[in-house]
C-alpha cells in the first residue's frame, strides 16, 4: 500500500486513535498466526456447513472489487474509506467479516476472539478517519 497511499495519508495516520491502533495490531498478529497454525479452515467434506466457507470466499471477492474500485479512483482519503454496495468502510469491514466466518466455519474460538479484537481496531480506525471526509 505504501506505493498507492491516498493523498494526504501520512498526515491523517498520525492522528489515529492509539488504543484502536493497538487493537488493530494485536488482532492482525493473532489472526495471521492462527490462520497459519490451525488447519480447521480446510475443506474436509462438502455439507451445509460449507456454505459459510462459500460466503467467506464471496466476501473476499467483494474485497478485491473494493480494491479495484480504489485503484481506478483518484486515490483520495475519501476513496480509501468508501462504501461498497452499501457496506460501510468496505476496505476494513469485508476482510474482518470473512475472517470471522472462517473462525465460525472452523469452530475456532481463538480466531473468532482475535477477529473481534482486529475488527474493533481496524473498523474503528476506518470509521474515525471516514468521519473527517464526509
Amino acid at each position: 500500500m505504501s506505493k498507492n497511499k491516498p493523498k494526504d495519508y501520512d498526515k491523517y495516520v498520525k492522528e489515529e486513535n492509539k488504543v484502536l491502533l493497538l487493537f488493530e495490531r494485536i488482532g492482525q498478529m493473532l489472526v495471521i498466526c492462527l490462520l497459519l497454525i490451525f488447519s480447521d479452515f480446510n475443506v474436509n467434506t462438502i455439507s451445509n456447513w460449507s456454505s459459510i466457507l462459500i460466503i467467506a470466499f464471496s466476501i473476499m471477492v467483494l474485497y478485491k472489487i473494493y480494491w479495484i474500485s480504489y485503484f481506478k479512483s483518484n486515490r483520495t482519503m475519501k476513496d480509501m474509506y468508501s462504501n461498497l454496495f452499501k457496506i460501510p468502510v468496505a476496505g476494513a469491514t469485508l476482510p474482518v467479516v470473512a475472517s470471522m466466518l472462517l473462525g465460525i466455519y472452523g469452530r475456532n474460538m481463538f480466531l473468532i476472539i482475535s477477529t473481534i479484537i482486529l475488527g474493533i481496531g481496524h473498523i474503528g480506525i476506518h470509521l474515525n478517519n471516514r468521519k473527517k471526509f464526509i
